[in-house]
């Protein structure tokens, strides 16, 4: 079985770098689109018998999501011996409870879609919450971003590291990060009245002289990370710096983080960037997926890409 690793449109430019990584080159997916904005997308290529990976991110818009389920869809009328779906930022997470009343599970909904199409296995890059590994009914394969942000963390040389999570639900990322570097953990604990707009936080734990790296999955906003910023600094705190794996950096993001206190922010390409700032890093996962395709492939252990937090 030959692997064939096939993108959609919105993640093409991460796919190139996998399939690169990989050794292999990017399969040709053609696009119909009528006049009414309805997509068809055509593989030009057999993959009968082949392993398919597909990859794309479903950030918004939705079209992004509808595009990923008809190449599924076709991959496995194509008779593709497996459909495996790569998604680097798994859209919706957010929504992944039904915490008040009359609202959708929007995480679990995905998911139920992207099974439904066809898929045989998921992979993707730190989800919202581990639990939604739990909505698929089919192998997942939960890739962490530390792989890439622990070497580069390790390359400043931060004499007084120390890690903050910018909220209480974040706490155990935020500490999987001071226990690999033998470090102090803190808390910016913070208080909503909506979405995206942070009404109050104050800090648990002492940062005065640190280091600081805050820890989260992903930045939209960058509301929370900038006030946190902020915060850390007003206690004493020597540098603040944060890792995001998501740069979803929507609405007013990129100006929140170029006039914050922060020394940079560090993403990666799972989500491309929407302009320039020299604020923010970005690190590629492309060899991460890369080795991990590979592995599955070859029917191998993908516990070896992990660093041991």
């Amino acid at each position: 079985m030959a692997v064939k690793i096939f993108s959609g449109r919105a993640t093409s430019y991460l796919a190139e770098k996998i399939a690169n990584a990989y050794g292999e080159r990017l399969g040709e997916v053609n696009y119909q689109q009528f006049s009414d904005g309805e997509m068809s997308p055509y593989i030009t290529e057999s993959v009968r018998g082949h392993e398919v990976f597909l990859i794309q991110s479903t950030f918004p818009p939705s079209d992004n999501l509808m595009e990923l389920l008809l190449m599924v869809d076709a991959a496995k009328r194509a008779s593709a011996s497996s459909v495996n779906v790569v998604i680097p930022y798994f859209g919706y997470a957010r929504q992944d409870r039904k915490d008040k009343p009359r609202v959708a599970i929007a995480a679990k909904l995905h998911a139920n879609l992207i099974s439904a199409a066809g898929a045989t296995r998921i992979m993707a890059c730190d989800l919202h919450a581990d639990q939604i590994q739990g909505f698929f009914d089919i192998p997942v394969d939960h890739l962490d971003g530390s792989y890439i942000f622990v070497p580069y963390l390790k390359s400043l040389g931060l004499s007084d590291i120390m890690f903050a999570s910018p909220d209480v639900g974040g706490i155990k990322r935020a500490r999987s990060f001071a226990k690999f570097f033998d470090a102090d953990l803190a808390v910016c604990d913070k208080h909503r009245k909506e979405a995206n707009k942070v009404d109050s936080m104050r800090l648990i734990g002492e940062v005065d002289g640190k280091d600081v790296v805050l820890v989260d999955d992903l930045v939209d906003t960058a509301g929370t990370i900038c006030k946190a910023a902020t915060l850390l600094k007003e206690k004493g705190a020597k540098s603040v710096r944060a890792v995001c794996t998501h740069a979803v950096l929507s609405g007013n993001a990129y100006q929140n983080i170029d006039g914050s206190l922060l020394e940079e922010l560090v993403v990666s390409d799972t989500i491309p960037l929407k302009q320039e700032s020299s604020k923010i890093k970005v690190l590629s996962v492309s060899t991460l997926f890369a080795k991990a395709i590979r592995k599955i492939h070859d029917n191998e252990s993908i516990s070896s890409l992990f660093i041991k937090l």
